[in-house]
C-alpha cells in the first residue's frame, strides 16, 4: 500500500510517501517541500500548491492519501493558508479516488513515538528510525509529511483487517489504542462509534 502523507502549508506543503508491506514493514520512497512564492498573490500561490501535489499523486499513484488536520493557531492567515492547502490535497485525491484520512499531530506523535506530546526532534529521530533513514529528512516539513503517513499505516484500523489486524500491532499502537480508549470513555463516547 502506497500512502502519501501532506503537512499542508501555503508557503511550504511537505509531502512524504510511505509504502506499507506485509506485517506493516514501512519503506521510504520520497519526500519533498512543494514551495509557493510568499510574492506572488494568493491565488497563483494555491495553483502553485496544487499543480505540485497533483503532479505527485500523479507519479506515485497512492493508494491512500494521509493530511495533517488543521488545527487552530493564534495566527488566522497561517490557519487560512494552511487549511487551503490542506482542502487542495483532499481535492486532488478526490480527483483520482483515492481515500483521505486526517490525523492530528498527536495522532501522528502517539502512533510513531508512543507520545503524543513528543517533540519535532523526537520525531524526526523516528521517522528515521522507522524508515530506516541514514539522516533526518528535512526540512521540518518534510518529517512531519512522513509522519503523518507512517501514523496512518500504524494506525489499529489503518490497512489490516480483523484479526490479522490484531496480531500486527506493535507497542505504541496497542498504547494508541488504549489511550484512544480512554479518552473515549472520558468523553462518554463508547468505542468503536
Amino acid at each position: 500500500m502506497i500512502i502519501f502523507g501532506v503537512d499542508p502549508g501555503l508557503t511550504r506543503c511537505g509531502v512524504g510517501v510511505i509504502e506499507a508491506g506485509i506485517g506493516r514493514r514501512l519503506s521510504f520512497v520520497h519526500v519533498d517541500v512543494i514551495r509557493s512564492d510568499p510574492h506572488v498573490s494568493q491565488d497563483l500561490r494555491l495553483l502553485s500548491i496544487f499543480n505540485g501535489l497533483t503532479e505527485k499523486m500523479d507519479r506515485f499513484t497512492p493508494d491512500a492519501v494521509s493530511i495533517e488536520r488543521v488545527f487552530a493557531q493564534s495566527n488566522r492567515n497561517t490557519v487560512l493558508g494552511t487549511a487551503q492547502a490542506a482542502g487542495l490535497a483532499m481535492l486532488a485525491a478526490a480527483q483520482r479516488g483515492v481515500p483521505v484520512a486526517l490525523h492530528t499531530p498527536t495522532e501522528a506523535k502517539l502512533a510513531i513515538s508512543g507520545n503524543g506530546k513528543a517533540d519535532k526532534p523526537q520525531v524526526e529521530r523516528m521517522v528515521a528510525a522507522v524508515l530506516g533513514l541514514n539522516a533526518l529528512p528535512t526540512p521540518a516539513d518534510a518529517a512531519d509529511a512522513l509522519s503523518i503517513a507512517i501514523c496512518h499505516a500504524l494506525r489499529p484500523q489503518g490497512a489490516l483487517q480483523g484479526g490479522e489486524r490484531e496480531q500486527h500491532l506493535t507497542t505504541a499502537q496497542r498504547q494508541w489504542a488504549i489511550a484512544t480508549q480512554k479518552a473515549a470513555k472520558h468523553r462518554g463516547v463508547r468505542s468503536g462509534m
